[in-house]
């Protein structure tokens, strides 16, 4: 009896050992060959797992299984696990499926190509925004076969697009903020000022800071020179007037 329990005992965990194993690997970007951290790894009824900064995973399958791998930005990926149990694992940038771009943003010029951005010294200017929507048509290529064509930038699939459209919104803050900026670099203006109520340039770094703090909830956004100078002339005549 204790001989058959006994067996019965071997052969559970012999029939445990060989359908289930430990699968462990590292997951690489296909492009620079980096290392992935937070890449989704997982076996359908067996659980997930996440790569760390080193682009490592592991997890229990057995052989047959398909593992999954999932990235914001990549091509899902798929691999049947075999006889290894360890894995080196590519994912693609979707990035890289894009058509080559450029994006004007004076006094820069950019390129975005291959999932990459580059500056862009010696390409010719164009009169584009820093970003813009998607444009499709149809192109005619060389051989008169006709063809789909891609324009813009596809705004939301790559970090570095999400970065040049913050660099284009603070390119409109400051446009939106020139009457400001007019008024605060007029060397003419702050001569005047600084003449009238007897300050020297610290007293007037001063002045600015408390200027710039009082209007901090609107910042100058959309206001013309003429109205920026007549309320700082304003601000500054009762600073004085209340600092004497």
């Amino acid at each position: 009896m204790r001989a058959l329990v006994f067996l019965l005992i071997f052969f559970s965990v012999v029939f445990c050992a060989n359908g289930q194993s430990s699968f462990s690997g590292n997951v690489l970007d296909a492009f620079d060959k980096k290392y992935l951290e937070g890449v989704t790894v997982g076996i359908t009824g067996k659980g997930t797992t996440t790569t760390n900064s080193r682009g490592y995973f592991s997890l229990d399958g057995a052989e047959g299984d398909t593992l999954r791998l999932s990235f914001p930005g990549f091509i899902d990926h798929q691999v049947v696990l075999g006889e290894d149990r360890f894995l080196l694992l590519q994912i693609q940038d979707q990035a890289r499926l894009l058509p080559t771009f450029q994006v004007d943003a004076e006094p820069y010029r950019f390129r975005f190509k291959d999932g990459k951005l580059y500056l862009a010294e010696d390409e010719p200017e164009q009169s584009r925004r820093l970003s813009s929507g998607v444009s499709a048509g149809i192109a005619q290529n060389a051989d008169l076969t006709p063809g789909f064509a891609v324009y813009g930038v596809l705004s939301s699939l790559t970090k570095r697009n999400r970065e040049l459209r913050k660099y284009e919104e603070k390119l409109e803050w400051v446009r939106r903020r020139q009457g400001y900026l007019e008024v605060i670099d007029s060397e003419a203006i702050r001569k005047a000022l600084m003449d009238s109520y007897s300050m020297d340039r610290e007293d007037w770094d001063q002045m600015i800071v408390r200027f710039n703090e009082f209007h901090l909830e609107h910042e100058f956004l959309d206001w013309p020179k003429e109205r920026v100078e007549a309320s700082l002339q304003e601000f500054v005549r009762l600073e004085s007037y209340l600092g004497n």
